[in-house]
């Protein structure tokens, strides 16, 4: 049997056993050379492919030779010599290329500076690391630093910021920056291609690497292994490594333990969901970047019911800014309540509480909320409880009596005269129709 046919009939066996992917990425490269002293030898395109299939696939293939070759036939790789000298001489000529250039990696984007982050209690430490890595990447315990957290709340701002800070003090500075889908795909394509040692040099060549979203690495075994190599290569060269997560890495599942262990190594910082005021801040700013004059109590309104992340707020903007410019409408609190609901859904109409509703009386009686639910009957008490128990009605459906619960323990009997008294008082009092009326456009989420 020729060498050729043994290999044929070996690669069919492995089909039977391997599933497509381990066949297409690992088998087909291997080219049959020769019989030899009862081996059979193969050739692989490089070094890694010889570790990866002989750490990973030598039972199965001595196997599947012994069940078609009637000898005792063994296998042995060599590594090809044939695409490395390309591969080398492409780097080469890259390295020159790019080194006669000094220009911003194309990916990374302008716009996500440290000045364009909006900063908060919920993610200023991840801020300030940030910053301590840009200005001194490679020379602090913070390496690698990992920024964690849900989608939306600034990571990729982050990482981006850092990208942008390194090239600004200085040109020269190797930055590279991809997620961690385009490293796995990259890595892919340089084992189809055999431009392994290519691959290799683009990424542990950086002076500083920046990978999103490391959590898309798990259950990808080829992928980690690389990225494990590219890891030790950098840290042990005093490089700069920053990656972003969507949760701690302690508690990420289908990483390896010792990646997961260089990981820890460093440091890991979160960015939490904005509060109120960093909410309200990222509006403005939005509004501001977009051209648009947004009323302030159009934005609290927003800040109140988007709570998620920056993204959506981002989001609501667009969308403010589309329907009126699509339906030809002024911003006002209709069409961005409209847009509120479309955006939030079934949460829209349980954001109200009782004591919104007198928060937001108070400030426009200027009567404490105290009294507003105390025992005082002055005149301008009495009017400014009876609007809030009408609100309470009107707007949340909440039953008589656990109104008049909230409202200091009075009768549902109270509370009915309340809501007929500001009815009645609404068709004939213009002040107060105005004041209801003005209440309720802020106030009133069920579009009704």
């Amino acid at each position: 049997m020729t060498y050729k046919n043994l290999w044929d009939l070996t690669y069919k066996k492995l089909k039977e056993s391997l599933p497509d992917h381990a066949i297409n990425t690992w088998f087909e490269p291997v080219v049959p050379i020769a019989i030899a002293d009862g081996e059979l030898i193969l050739e692989v395109p490089n070094q890694f492919f010889y570790e990866w299939i002989d750490s990973h696939y030598r039972q199965t293939i001595s196997g599947a030779l012994k069940d078609v070759s009637s000898e005792r036939t063994r296998y042995r790789f060599i590594v090809s010599t044939k695409g490395q000298k390309k591969e080398l001489d492409d780097l080469n000529s890259s390295t020159k290329s790019n080194q006669s250039k000094n220009q911003q990696p194309p990916n990374i984007n302008k716009q996500y500076t440290f000045e364009s982050f909006i900063e908060g209690t919920n993610n200023e430490f991840a801020k300030t690391a940030s910053q301590s890595v840009a200005e001194e990447p490679g020379k602090s315990s913070f390496n690698p630093l990992i920024i964690y957290g849900g989608v939306g709340l600034g990571k990729t701002h982050l990482l981006h910021a850092i990208g942008n800070r390194v090239f600004q003090n200085n040109p020269s500075a190797n930055v590279v920056i991809v997620t961690s889908e385009r490293f796995t795909l990259d890595f892919v394509n340089s084992l189809r291609k055999n431009r392994t040692i290519e691959f290799s040099q683009q990424y542990r060549n950086s002076d500083v690497l920046l990978i999103d979203d490391i959590q898309f690495f798990r259950g990808k075994e080829q992928t980690q292994e690389q990225f494990f190599h590219t890891f030790n290569v950098l840290y042990q060269s005093g490089k700069q490594i920053v990656m972003t997560a969507d949760k701690y890495p302690g508690e990420m599942k289908g990483l390896k333990e010792r990646l997961l262990s260089r990981f820890q190594s460093g440091l890991s910082v979160d960015v939490q969901p904005p509060n109120f005021e960093v909410r309200v801040a990222i509006l403005l700013d939005k509004a501001e970047q977009n051209g648009l004059a947004l009323d302030y109590d159009i934005i609290e309104f927003i800040a109140r019911h988007i709570k998620n992340n920056v993204r959506d707020l981002e989001g609501a903007i667009i969308r403010i800014l589309a329907k009126s410019s699509l339906m030809n409408k002024e911003i006002d609190f209709s069409l961005v309540k409209d847009v509120i609901k479309e955006r939030v859904g079934a949460s829209f109409t349980s954001d109200i509480s009782i004591e919104d509703i007198v928060r937001k009386v108070s400030d426009v009686s200027r009567v404490p909320e105290n009294e507003i639910i105390g025992k005082s009957r002055k005149m301008e008490l009495v009017e400014a409880r009876q609007i809030s128990m009408y609100l309470c009605r009107d707007i949340m459906g909440i039953s008589l009596q656990n109104i008049g619960v909230y409202f200091g323990g009075r009768d549902h009997t109270t509370v009915m005269h309340a809501v007929k008294t500001i009815n009645n008082k609404s068709l004939k009092d213009v002040r107060i129709k105005k004041m209801v009326e003005s209440l309720k456009q802020e106030l009133d989420f069920r579009f009704v």
